[in-house]
Order: structure tokens, then C-alpha cells, then sequence
């Protein structure tokens, strides 16, 4: 209960905080566990420990290669390949020196260890992904490196152990041949599995409710199965199944991946506690060992960015992004429970150095998370590789109403968004400047064409309900319902309409988009109003109550907020409240002047 609440509480403090979660889950664990002995999991669960861990650790995989789509790397799959192949070569070969010369192992300890240390992995990328808001291109080459080499790192390691023992004459050719075999057999079954699913999902085999669940079984399935054949190999089928059910354009992947990416925040919460709370004082102590220091900062400014640098020459890669990738590689779960695994079976064959692999192992961990998890927002903004702007609103209709909103919130200097699926009723927008895209919102070609990273807020404001409560459903788990929004019904009973299926409605249930467009061409226009000391939001609401309605407020501190059917906003002193107001009456416009006048009055007389 303790690891499960702990992890999710870190996760839903470092969201509120924008703080990298990974961070706070790591530090939550050593207090719980070497630090004040609240609990021992290693104690706590005995046998069953390892095998948890391993079975949390194939679902991670799984879910993170579900989103390993090849369309998604089009015109950039060169540098990709080049980063998780030639680039983990060079990156082996570096870990292992360094783990010779500066950590102090022996050769085989470090040819081993130097292979394992090439992961990153989904469980420490995906979470620092979510918070830098990185653009499309440097955020998929960290991505697709992280799920990649993460099974890739622990083959490696386990070649390499099987490579070592037959150096020393501890297995024949034939036993060391069979890692090749496992391998191929791991891959096979992977893509067999996922190639079952597929075809079982798109016939109808499954019915829906069961098929989340019948995954989530065929995954542990495979993973057992592979590993049986061959320890560590289980990572590489999971991969396998994950990539090609990816590819295979599954009506219902999305839903999978949801429900697996909720599974997967849970795991990596749950893991990450519980692999670090197992940690001994001892190991904590011998952590601040100088020659592991050295190696720590060996593998964080040397070994990581020349395999970048030199994996990725005569690529289209620009400076920026060599820098960035070259930085970012926080190691994570696979690090620490593959090591486990491998300091065990190499003390069993007889090399003692290999008791300092644990120590080295959270050291290399716990500095990349929080070296990496920190400084990835602020260096993806100076490379200009993250969005640097405000979080933006992105509005889906052009109608002539929408155009004019998008206006006010351009003149205000925000970052909007207009889509709409028509060129011409996109012109208008277009000739003042704001950006637009020419596109269904929900098309697969769309997602890869538009970064939505920099956008926050959502309005859908189209002339279809159906498809106004579609596009909500559709990015409910990637932006949150609360920054959903959507114009009011106008066709058949609002009722008909379960709040489930729709955003927050706009303004007032009466003020459809229809009557917003017909009030437009007729004359009614965006007005932006200051509030201050003697202009209240009551005396705004008393002079223009009977012909406006008020769509959203800039307050004070520069943020956007909508007036909605289910939250009355209270406008203050300071804030800017941007309102649709009909044609101005003789008496109106005499007041206002009066007002300003006033206004302007009162500051000279302050100052």
C-alpha cells in the first residue's frame, strides 16, 4: 500500500510542482528504505521480489513500444538507427573502458557491465517526455532510443557474460551459439505474438472488454516463455510484440495503449520505490567512492555525447539536437534490476569486483535521473527545441465567429492554433497572420503532421456535434477534460448528450455556434475590457449585460481562462475580460469615454 500511494502521490506532486517525477519517486524510496527503515521490500515480498519486478518491467516495455509507430520517424529513421546501433556499440565500448580504467573492474566485470549501461528506457524517458514538451523530431530519437536499446542493453550484457565464460573455458562454442539461437527465438515469438493478436482483434476473436486483459496476458506469456529459454531475453520478445502490433494499424490500438499506459504509470511508480527502498545503507556509502564519482561523470560528459556525436555524422541531425540527445540518457528500472541479476551470476563465477556493480548501478541511476530530469526543459528551451512559448490554445472550426476569437487572442500575443478541413474558410485567418492547418483533426496523417506539444487548451467548435464530442473523446488522455473545450449543442436534446461524451460547454448552453456566427454578422464584435479599482466586473456586468456575453478573462498574471456553463469565473482588479458585445448604442460609447477619461484621470492625479 505504502509503495503503490508513495509512487503515485510523487507522480501527481511532481505534476503540480513540474518537477521530474522519477526524481521524487527515487528520493521517496531511500526515505521509506535505507534512510528510515519504514520498510524492506526485498523482505517483505522474499521470492516473489524479483520475479514482480521483472513482470512490471516487461508490461513498461510492452506499453512504451506500443507507440513505436514507423510513420512517426519518416524522413528522420536514418539518425534513429544509426543512434541505437553504431551508437550503442561506440557507448559500449566507452562504458567499458571507463568501467575499467576509472571505476577500477576487471575486464570482464566491465565488458559485461559496459553493455547493461547503454539503456536508457521508457521508464525514466516517458515521464521526462511529459514534462520538457520537447518538438516532435528530438523527442521521437529519445523515445525510440530509450524502448529500443533497453532489451538491446541487456542482450549485450548477456553476450558479453556468455562471451566471458567462454573465454575462460567455462562453456564450448555450441553452449555459447545458443545465445544467438534464444535471441532469434525471442523476436520470433514476439512478433508471432503480436501478429496473433492482431489478426484475432480485427476478426472479431476478442470482444472488446476482454481485449486489454488478453494482452496484458499474452505479454507476461511471452516474457516467461522467451526467458525460460534464455535469461533476459524476455525484454526482447516483449519489443518485438509491441513494434509490430504498432504497425499493424489496429482499430482498437488506442484504447490498448491507454489502458496500458495507466498500467505502466502505476508499474513505474510501484518499481521504482520498491528497487529503491531495497537499497542498503552500505550501498548508499560506498556511492560517494571517488573512482565511482569519476565514472559517473566519465560516462555523463564523455562516453555519452562522442557515441552521439560520432554515431550520427552524415546525418540531416543538426547541432541542437546532437547536444540535446548527446546529454539526455537517464538510466532507469532495467539498469537496476538487469544489474542485480548480472553481479549475482558473475560473483558466482568467481569475479569479486563484481560486488561493487549495485553501488556503481544506482550511482550512474540516480545522477543521470536527476541531472537529466532537471535540466531538460531549460536546455531543450535554449537549444530552441522545446516550446519556449505560453501554453497555447488550439481551436478546431473556422467559422467566422472562431476567426474573430482567434484574432483577440493573437493580438494578445498567445499562441493560437485555427484547424479547420477547409483552405477557404481558413483565407481570413490566414491574411491576419494567425497560424492555421489545413487538415481533419483526427486524421493519422494530421498527428504527424502538427506538433501539438506547445498547446494546452483545446476549443471544438465545429458545426457538428457528433464530431465536436468525437475530437474531445479523442485527446481526453493526452490533454485532460478540463482543458477541453466545446461550443453548446444545437442539435436534439442536450440531454441526449452524456457529459462524458463532451468538453466543458463555452460561454452559455443558449449561445450555440450557429447564434455566435449569426450574432457576428450582425454586427457584434470583440471587446476587451480592463478591470480596476472603480470598474468592477458587477459595473461591467451592469452596462453591458443586456447585449454581451463574456468569453474569457487574461488575468493579471498573463493566464487565459474561459467562462464555461459549470464554473462562474469572479474577475478581479487587474484582469482583462474579453467579451462578445452587439453594435454600441450613442449612450454607451459616451459612457465609455467618460469612464476612461476618469480612469486616466485618477492615474495622473496617483502619480
Amino acid at each position: 500500500m505504502l509503495i503503490i500511494f508513495l509512487g503515485v502521490l510523487s507522480q501527481w506532486i511532481a505534476w503540480r510542482l513540474r518537477l521530474p517525477a522519477i526524481v521524487l519517486m527515487s528520493i521517496a524510496g531511500l526515505l521509506i528504505g535505507p534512510i528510515f527503515a519504514v520498510i524492506s521490500p526485498e523482505e517483505s515480498f522474499g521470492d516473489l521480489f524479483r520475479p514482480l519486478v521483472s513482470l512490471a518491467v516487461a508490461i513498461i516495455l510492452f506499453e512504451g513500444s506500443l507507440n513505436l509507430n514507423f510513420k512517426e520517424i519518416r524522413g528522420f529513421n536514418k539518425p534513429v538507427w544509426r543512434i541505437v546501433t553504431f551508437g550503442a556499440l561506440l557507448a559500449w565500448a566507452g562504458g567499458t573502458l571507463a568501467s575499467h580504467y576509472v571505476a577500477g573492474l576487471s575486464w570482464a566485470v566491465s565488458f559485461v557491465i559496459g553493455g547493461l549501461f547503454i539503456v536508457t528506457g521508457p521508464t525514466v524517458i516517458m515521464p521526462l517526455l511529459r514534462q520538457a514538451k520537447l518538438k516532435a523530431r528530438p523527442a521521437a530519437l529519445l523515445k525510440w532510443e530509450g524502448i529500443i536499446v533497453d532489451p538491446f542493453g541487456a542482450l549485450l550484457a548477456l553476450f558479453a557474460f556468455q562471451f566471458v565464460l567462454f573465454a575462460e573455458g567455462d562453456v564450448t562454442a555450441a553452449a555459447f551459439g545458443l545465445f544467438f539461437l534464444a535471441a532469434l527465438f525471442a523476436t520470433v515469438l514476439g512478433a508471432a505474438a503480436g501478429l496473433g493478436m492482431g489478426w484475432m482483434f480485427e476478426r472479431g476473436q476478442i470482444p472488446e472488454f476482454l481485449k486489454s486483459p488478453m494482452v496484458f496476458g499474452v505479454v507476461l506469456l511471452t516474457f516467461v516463455i522467451s526467458d525460460i529459454v534464455m535469461h533476459e531475453t524476455g525484454l526482447l520478445a516483449v519489443t518485438a510484440m509491441g513494434m509490430v502490433m504498432a504497425n499493424m494499424n489496429i482499430s482498437s490500438i488506442n484504447d490498448m495503449r491507454h489502458f496500458k499506459e495507466t498500467m505502466s504509470i502505476l508499474l513505474i511508480s510501484s518499481v521504482f520505490m520498491m528497487l529503491t527502498a531495497s537499497l542498503s545503507m552500505d550501498v548508499l556509502f560506498e556511492i560517494f567512492n571517488w573512482s565511482i564519482i569519476s565514472f559517473v561523470l566519465v560516462m555523463l560528459f564523455i562516453v555519452r555525447p562522442l557515441s552521439i556525436w560520432l554515431s550520427t555524422i552524415g546525418t540531416d541531425l543538426s547541432w541542437q539536437e546532437k547536444a540535446l540527445v548527446g546529454w539526455i540518457a537517464p538510466r532507469g528500472i532495467v539498469a537496476l534490476t538487469v544489474s542485480g541479476y548480472f553481479a549475482s551470476v558473475l560473483l558466482d563465477a568467481g569475479f569479486e569486483d563484481a560486488e561493487l556493480l549495485t553501488a556503481l548501478t544506482f550511482a550512474l541511476v540516480f545522477s543521470t535521473v536527476v541531472a537529466h530530469g532537471f535540466s531538460i526543459t531549460w536546455i531543450g528551451r535554449k537549444l530552441g527545441l522545446a516550446s519556449s512559448e505560453d501554453p497555447g490554445i488550439i481551436i478546431i472550426g473556422a467559422s467566422r465567429f472562431t476567426t474573430a476569437m482567434a484574432k483577440a487572442l493573437y493580438d494578445m500575443d498567445k499562441n493560437v492554433l485555427l484547424v479547420d478541413d477547409s483552405w477557404g474558410r481558413l483565407q481570413k485567418a490566414r491574411q491576419i497572420g494567425i497560424k492555421t492547418y489545413v487538415g481533419n483533426i483526427l486524421s493519422e496523417h494530421t498527428e504527424y503532421e502538427v506538433d501539438l506539444t506547445p498547446y494546452e487548451k483545446m476549443i471544438v467548435a465545429s458545426e457538428t456535434d457528433s464530431f465536436n464530442a468525437l475530437v474531445v473523446n479523442n485527446f481526453v488522455p493526452e490533454m485532460g477534460r478540463i482543458n477541453l473545450f466545446q461550443t453548446a449543442l444545437h442539435q436534439g436534446d442536450p440531454a441526449d448528450f452524456h457529459s462524458s461524451l463532451s468538453g466543458r460547454i463555452l460561454f452559455t448552453e443558449d449561445w450555440n455556434i450557429h447564434v455566435l456566427d449569426e450574432k457576428e454578422e450582425q454586427g457584434y464584435a470583440i471587446r476587451s475590457t480592463k478591470l480596476t479599482e472603480r470598474f468592477t466586473y458587477e459595473e461591467f456586468n451592469k452596462r453591458w449585460s443586456a447585449n454581451t456575453i463574456p468569453l474569457f478573462i487574461e488575468t493579471a498574471q498573463g493566464n487565459i481562462e474561459f467562462f464555461t456553463s459549470d464554473k462562474v469565473l469572479e474577475p478581479k482588479q487587474g484582469d482583462t475580460v474579453i467579451s462578445f458585445t452587439g453594435p454600441e448604442r450613442d449612450s454607451d460609447r459616451i459612457q465609455e469615454r467618460l469612464e476612461t477619461k476618469r480612469i486616466k484621470k485618477d492615474s495622473q492625479t496617483k502619480e
